[in-house]
């Protein structure tokens, strides 16, 4: 996979809307400046939001291939050095046909974003570039009081000072979507309610397991199956498979599902191990954790696959910034999960 170059004080930065248009609605653009005043004040940054990013929902929603224009012209431009998603949403699939993969091959570059953004992780993988899962406008670079330290630590260690390795920490504290504060400018000095955090769990496997890691939000995954984007199992061979879930709060049930369809896909058999984000609801939790040893570990016969839950990657709070298509390792032994590879150059 191709790296982008490290951030540096001085850079430019652009934001893209390329699902929900939540960014430009007159309620949350509080969001974008906040984002864009301590991006620039606190990491350097020369902050520009697309043509179209800030052009609402209603507009953003009609226009796909307005959102894909600033997508391309994001990454045409050589003056930028990183595309940061205002948020997710729920249709980004619908880019796909304005998308000009060689485009993004030919001009690789810092993209971050999580949730729906799964989409465009995908686009950039087909396209040979490592990308960045987590960093959202509205969540991450806005964070009402300040980007955490958890976040603020990942976003230092893969994009501005990238490590020769790095052994990924779990946070020591985490809330979920039932603790969230609203987006609300009354809000600006609220502070996201914080509880101890149990750390990784290892379901399941022995040793140590290495590969590029690739996948993203299980919910999104559906929109993925039979496109272009979708690896084949062949293509899966080797990789660690990343999946978390959204603010939709799935049952087990549909995740038992979900699991079976990689399943009869060959994905299972083709992967070196899971990792697996925190979920966004405490009440899942264990339920989850089930899900993932029934349908892996007995239904697919695959008991010593390793499985890493309960990491700081998607919606549940603090998030990581996590390189996709680059190399990791689980260490089942240590219940670690290290980068083996500086995240970019």
């Amino acid at each position: 996979m191709l790296k982008p170059q490290r951030l540096r004080p001085g850079d430019k930065a652009a934001i893209v809307s390329l699902s929900s248009g939540l960014l430009g609605e007159e309620q949350f653009i509080h969001k974008y400046h906040l984002a864009k005043e301590r991006l620039e004040r606190d990491y350097g940054l020369q902050v520009v939001a697309m043509p179209n990013a800030l052009k609402g929902e209603d507009y953003l929603y009609r226009h796909p291939e307005a959102r894909a224009q600033d997508l391309m012209d994001a990454f045409r431009d050589p003056s930028v050095k990183a595309v940061f998603c205002a948020i997710g949403g729920d249709d980004t699939v619908r880019l796909l046909p304005y998308i000009d993969f060689d485009v993004l091959k030919n001009n690789p570059k810092i993209f971050t974003g999580f949730s729906d953004t799964t989409i465009n992780h995908f686009m950039i993988h087909k396209a040979g570039l490592a990308s960045y899962y987590g960093g959202a406008v509205m969540t991450n670079w806005s964070e009402y009081g300040a980007i955490n330290e958890y976040t603020a630590q990942a976003f230092d260690k893969t994009l501005f000072h990238p490590q020769d390795t790095w052994t990924i920490p779990a946070s020591d504290f985490c809330s979920y979507e039932t603790d969230k504060v609203l987006w609300d400018e009354a809000n600006l000095n609220r502070t996201i309610p914080r509880f101890p955090n149990t750390g990784y769990e290892l379901l399941q496997g022995t040793g140590k397991v290495s590969g590029p890691l690739l996948g993203g939000c299980v919910d999104v995954f559906e929109m993925l199956f039979g496109t272009s984007l979708w690896p084949s199992p062949g293509e899966w061979r080797g990789k660690l498979l990343l999946l978390e879930t959204s603010e939709d709060d799935i049952g087990p049930d549909w995740l038992t599902w979900f699991l079976r369809g990689l399943q009869a896909q060959g994905v299972l058999h083709a992967i070196r191990g899971i990792v697996v984000g925190k979920p966004g609801y405490p009440d899942k939790l264990e339920p989850y954790k089930e899900v993932y040893r029934r349908v892996v570990g007995f239904e697919a016969g695959l008991p010593e696959l390793p499985i890493l839950y309960n990491v700081n990657v998607g919606h549940a709070y603090p998030i990581g910034l996590f390189p996709l298509g680059l190399e990791y390792e689980i260490d089942c032994g240590a219940g670690t999960l290290t980068l083996l590879e500086p995240a970019t150059v």
